[in-house]
């Protein structure tokens, strides 16, 4: 039996040589270490290595061609530097056992390119650098909380996929009538053992459709933990026989999957920033600076938020979906909602996010956007009041396209600068060959409404 209590020790790393590391592991019965990385995707990347080999490559690092990041989810690459290497050095504070995998621990992965440099297109890495643009210049440091909806299926027996579960008026059942199998106890068990901070499982409002959060905590661990939360999900669904998507619509006549994310601001002695209980809100200026910069740049922003052709299905009026650029006390009808919590708990959240989202690319998006709106002192406009996603919606529009969304980003020269050229240029690159591949494809939808009539 794996002592996972060791494994969990951030100062595992740090304590220890090497050497001595791969000697514990040993003891506690480890024999693979399995390496991950998150892609441009968000998908999970990596290779399993004998734990013989695990001092090597924290010593020397593990190779991996440098198009893994943003390989299209067909296989098909838009990669024009020759295919370099980049190495990839273990993070040992994140090792933690693995419940659905014997003797196999798991460790998130740092990546640098052929120069030793950090890469510069890496999601994890730029989030790093966004902490650490707070931390220096605000003092502050971006306390984040990630919500994710997602569906289970079943294999049917032609080959294809149904829903998991698929009775009316499910939301919010518990027990064996809307998950027959238990999956949700199995999810949350793993998740305990994997570090993840996980609160709460519930089926939600489409069938088969389920929801699990997580406690909030610092921007880079939080995302680390909703990257490992995701691979989980699909992991354990897998040893079930099923298939878990975060895709944001995958049914016609069923609602989609979402990704709220929370974000709040404390100082150096723990105080949340966001909070002024001489305001007749009790919201800081600095939250409504943070809140303005996020709208200003949300167009451009949901180029993450809303990564791939899919995720623009779910935008439609009366669905709990922002259409436009606003925000409101309390009110999920909006792109920016307040909740009712003061103190320690002021904060803000975002409710447009796609479930397919990439943790650490909407934190470091979003939180830059903030930035940008603390740094410049911007002001929101007024906050929206009632059900605003049907009718007269107040606020600039979002974008209702992969193709508007890339467009918002690359005419938008302060967000680019901020995430990074290389980084905005390959993501764009990525995408856009998956929205050419997507204008090439004869749909089933086409096929049957025109082949017999036309």
């Amino acid at each position: 039996m794996i002592n996972n209590q060791i494994l969990l020790d951030p100062q595992i790393g740090k304590n220890s040589s090497a050497q001595e590391l791969v000697s514990t592991l040993a003891q506690h019965g480890v024999k693979y270490v399995r390496m991950l990385f998150s892609d441009l995707h968000g998908y999970a990347r990596g290779k399993d290595i004998p734990l013989d080999f695990l001092e090597s490559a924290i010593k020397s690092g593990q190779s991996f061609c440098v198009a893994n990041m943003n390989q299209g989810l067909a296989s098909n690459t838009s990669n024009d530097k020759g295919y370099p290497d980049m190495r990839a050095f273990p993070d040992v504070s994140t090792l933690v056992t693995l419940p659905w995998e014997a003797h196999t621990v798991q460790c998130l992965l740092d990546l640098y390119d052929h120069k030793g440099n950090e890469l510069d297109i890496s999601p994890r890495q730029l989030l790093k650098k966004v902490t650490e643009l707070f931390e220096n210049n605000l003092r502050v440091k971006p306390i984040v909380a990630h919500e994710l909806e997602f569906f289970l299926l079943r294999k049917t027996p032609e080959g294809g996929w149904k829903k998991y579960n698929d009775q009316l008026s499910m939301v919010y059942t518990v027990g064996r009538q809307a998950d027959e199998l238990g999956i949700l106890h199995t999810m949350l068990d793993a998740g305990k053992t994997l570090g993840l901070g996980v609160t709460v499982a519930n089926h939600e409002f489409g069938g088969g459709q389920f929801e699990i959060n997580m406690v909030h905590g610092e921007a880079a661990q939080t995302a680390d933990r909703a990257f490992l939360f995701k691979n989980m999900v699909k992991e354990i669904a897998a040893c079930h026989g099923l298939l878990a998507t975060f895709m944001g619509k995958p049914f016609t006549d069923d609602t989609g999957s979402g990704y709220h994310l929370h974000i709040s601001l404390v100082d150096e002695d723990d105080k949340n920033i966001f909070q002024d209980t001489l305001t007749e809100d009790g919201l800081s200026a600095v939250s409504k600076h943070f809140i303005a910069g996020v709208l200003h740049h949300a167009p451009a922003l949901m180029a993450f938020l809303a990564p791939t052709i899919n995720a623009y299905k779910r935008l439609v009026p009366d669905s709990l979906v922002p259409l436009n650029a606003n925000w409101g006390y309390d009110n999920r009808t909006t792109f920016i909602r307040v909740p009712d919590e003061r103190g320690s708990a002021s904060r803000i959240e975002i409710r447009v996010g796609d479930a397919a989202a990439n943790p650490y690319l909407i934190s470091a998006v979003c939180l830059l956007a903030g930035y940008d709106g603390i740094v410049n002192k911007l002001e929101p406009p007024a906050f929206a009041v009632g059900d605003v996603s049907v009718g007269d919606i107040p606020g600039t529009p979002l974008p209702r396209s992969m193709e508007e969304s890339l467009a918002a980003l690359r005419a938008n020269p302060v967000l680019a600068e901020l995430i990074g050229q290389p980084l905005v240029e390959t993501y764009c690159a990525m995408k856009q060959v998956e929205l050419d591949r997507y204008r090439r494809h004869v749909t089933d939808w086409e096929f049957n409404e025109y082949v017999f009539h036309l």
